[in-house]
């Protein structure tokens, strides 16, 4: 009985492996040459996480998050799912974000108006652009899935994924984004630019203007849905689980880091290895998981004395080292 649910969870693994790939495929129609980028992506989608993607402008993250929702529909005729981009500007107001109560006269009372934020997935665009006030305005929709508006709770839909971009060039005009904000993002990414042919394929195809809108879904909601919950079950043993409290530990004893990890990154980081294993179409985590997820899921969290450590790669070293303690 124990070997045939066996056999079942890894049919499911597998499928979820295969809609991971196809919808991989598609991204990178559009983003071309970042596969392993698109593969975190992903796979912060599957674990029901949000995304900042940071890097400098013309490196294709907007049109990442527009081909991500043209690639999920939300019913059987094959209607993408709701989209909303919020351009973040310093004279935004949270109610811009999240919906304002309005009275109607008609009727004598007052009647919420939903904001941008009430969508499947959500593009915050430039979000070090605007007030650290509006920023916390995400703080709840974020971590909670739901919205206050005076004494009302609005519950978001079940699939609720925020893309947020920022530019780590520009100084003028920026407010950084706090680190009770950042915690927030289940994963940091940097885009990076592509290679010379990768490049010239993008010049020469322009898939943003010529492909992205053709672009058609591969996937349904629901599908997405199933998928998070498949990813949970995935096997993650007790001593890897053990390197990732260890990890975080470590991060609070280091002499070059003024603010470490809290234990919600740990949980981070062991959430985000069993839909990455699922995603490389396994029903357990390895050791190269975590190596792979540690640069991403952990360095946004923490804040270091020294700016010219490069957060990702101490985070790579640490995990190297934590897990070269452990025997099977």
């Amino acid at each position: 009985m124990k070997n045939q649910a066996s056999k079942k969870f890894q049919a499911e693994i597998e499928h979820y492996h295969t809609l991971s790939t196809r919808l991989i495929d598609g991204l990178e129609r559009v983003i071309r040459g970042k596969r392993k980028v698109l593969e975190f992506l992903v796979t912060g989608l599957l674990a029901g996480g949000h995304v900042l993607l940071e890097d400098v402008p013309g490196l294709g993250k907007t049109t990442l998050a527009k081909s991500i929702a043209r690639l999920i529909s939300r019913n059987k005729r094959g209607k993408p799912v709701v989209f909303r981009r919020i351009q973040f500007t310093p004279d935004l107001l949270p109610y811009d974000i999240t919906g304002v109560d309005i009275f109607n006269q008609e009727h004598q009372k007052f009647i919420f108006r939903p904001g941008p934020v009430f969508a499947n997935i959500v593009l915050a665009d430039e979000i070090n652009r605007t007030t650290p006030k509006v920023q916390s305005a995400l703080l709840e929709v974020m971590a909670e899935g739901q919205v206050t508006v005076g004494n009302k709770t609005h519950i978001m839909d079940s699939l609720f994924f925020v893309i947020a971009t920022q530019n780590p060039v520009e100084t003028e005009g920026i407010y950084p984004l706090p680190l009770a904000q950042l915690d927030r993002f289940l994963m940091k990414v940097k885009i990076g630019y592509p290679d010379e042919e990768d490049e010239m394929s993008i010049v020469r195809d322009d898939p943003a203007f010529n492909i992205l809108p053709v672009i058609k879904p591969v996937c349904g909601k629901d599908e997405i849905l199933l998928a998070r919950q498949a990813a949970g079950k995935v096997y993650c043993d007790e001593r890897l689980m053990r390197v990732a409290v260890a990890v975080s530990a470590s991060t609070r004893r280091h002499r070059g880091i003024e603010l470490g990890c809290s234990p919600r990154a740990s949980l981070m980081l062991i959430k985000t290895a069993r839909a990455y294993a699922m995603m490389k179409g396994r029903s357990y985590c390895i050791d190269q998981d975590l190596v792979d997820l540690a640069p991403i899921v952990l360095p946004h969290r923490l804040r270091l004395k020294d700016v010219r450590i490069d957060p990702a790669s101490l985070m790579r070293e640490i995990s190297l080292n934590e897990l070269s303690r452990i025997s099977y």
